[in-house]
């Protein structure tokens, strides 16, 4: 298999969508996953600055 055919075979995979796995579950919210995702950065944030109390 050449480099120009797996290549080629990605991007019609791409464009099709994968079929079955096209990324959108009608159980995960985007609002639940965003503020999710927030909280624990701001948890990793505040970590971080309890370790660097002497700057």
């Amino acid at each position: 298999m050449s480099f120009h055919s797996t290549a080629a075979d990605l991007v019609t995979f791409a464009a099709e969508g994968g079929g079955e796995h096209s990324g959108n579950h009608e159980s995960l919210s985007p609002y639940l996953t965003g503020g999710g995702a927030f909280l624990a950065l701001m948890l990793l944030l505040w970590i971080t600055t309890r370790f660097n109390r002497d700057r």
